[in-house]
């Protein structure tokens, strides 16, 4: 299976547990892995035989801007689903950051993995 990437989708939403964080929109950082077959896309040459990762792009975003997740554990889970379910990706990894969450560090975060990598 081929891989679809998106790396370091950058945007400002509400994600945490904390009061403030509830109040106060965050950057996060979003990875994508997408299992894809990119035979078709490349034999044709045509975007509507590609996955296009523009459109999972905004659709990522506008979705985890209205759920507003506390948990960045939610919101990977939440991903995932939505992009096997709206784009019939078979596989998917997903990875949260939330930059400089925790005091003295670079970044925090999750990965995810759901659906069948063959």
């Amino acid at each position: 299976m081929d891989i679809v990437f998106v790396k370091d989708l950058r945007f400002k939403t509400i994600v945490g547990c904390w009061d403030w964080e509830r109040q106060m929109p965050q950057t996060v950082s979003i990875d994508l892995e997408m299992g894809w077959d990119n035979s078709r896309a490349a034999v044709s040459g045509k975007l509507h035989d590609a996955l296009n990762y523009k459109e999972v792009s905004n659709r990522v975003e506008q979705f985890v801007k209205e759920q507003k997740y506390e948990l960045v554990e939610s919101a990977a889970d939440g991903i995932a689903a939505l992009v096997m379910a709206e784009f019939a990706v078979p596989w998917i990894k997903v990875a949260i950051n939330k930059p400089f969450a925790v005091t003295g560090s670079k970044s925090v975060g999750v990965v995810v993995e759901r659906g069948n990598h063959a």
